[in-house]
């Protein structure tokens, strides 16, 4: 993954000159909500019609923001587990690479829709200090895609019946938080989720499908609550 490892090495190093500074402890709840932004970091195979094969052409997908929510409870005084949640995505999907081929049917927006990706992860906190409380973490991905719809102007080219199968992946993550007192901290985090899925149509009356593997770049900044 593309994980950086010279902060993963920084975070580790940092840690072990500074010693045991834990700012949480076994039990503990901590509950953030904020802005979270899913940049797809996208591929596409092109697109295959029955009986025509593959026509040339492929998809991208635009990023969004919404509110993000996630939960941790914390095992020990360094090991957690964390539920990130969110309000729905709503993502354009576009029709890329039309000019290889002869249907003339033009780049541009073609569908859009909404998705929920919640993660369950287990997160690793180093303890560096009792304010500043750096973290990785690991953990599987359910995404499952909802209300796909083709644009007018496409269905006027004959797109219709539009479905995007739900994926699991894994995730990963590094983040921070920063205690602002005894319950209120702020949180900064970036991770990458294996997001598969594939797209099943009709267009010219005839069963297509491209699959698109989303593998977004998640990140979030939250206010967040020790309980």
């Amino acid at each position: 993954m593309k994980v950086s490892n010279t902060v993963f090495c920084s975070l580790v190093l940092t840690a072990g000159m500074l010693g045991s500074a834990h700012a949480y402890e076994p039990g503990d709840i901590i509950v953030r909500a904020g802005l979270t932004t899913v940049a797809p970091d996208e591929s596409s195979s092109n697109v295959t019609v029955q009986d025509v094969g593959n026509v040339g052409m492929g998809t991208s997908v635009n990023s969004d923001t919404q509110l993000g929510l996630n939960v941790v409870y914390m095992f020990s005084d360094n090991i957690g587990l964390e539920l990130l949640a969110a309000s729905p995505f709503k993502h354009d999907i576009n029709l890329t690479d039309t000019q290889d081929n002869d249907l003339g049917l033009g780049d541009g927006k073609l569908a859009q829709s909404r998705q929920l990706p919640p993660t369950l992860s287990v997160i690793y906190y180093l303890p560096v200090s009792e304010t500043i409380q750096p973290y990785l973490g690991l953990g599987l991905n359910y995404t499952v895609f909802f209300d796909e719809e083709f644009v007018g102007s496409r269905e006027n080219q004959s797109f219709n019946n539009l479905s995007l199968e739900e994926s699991f992946g894994i995730a990963a993550q590094i983040g921070m938080d920063y205690k602002l007192d005894e319950h209120w901290l702020v949180n900064a985090s970036v991770r990458y989720i294996d997001i598969d899925t594939r797209a099943n149509f009709d267009v010219l009356d005839l069963p297509a499908k491209v699959s698109v593997d989303v593998d977004p770049w998640v990140y979030s900044v939250m206010l967040g609550y020790k309980f």
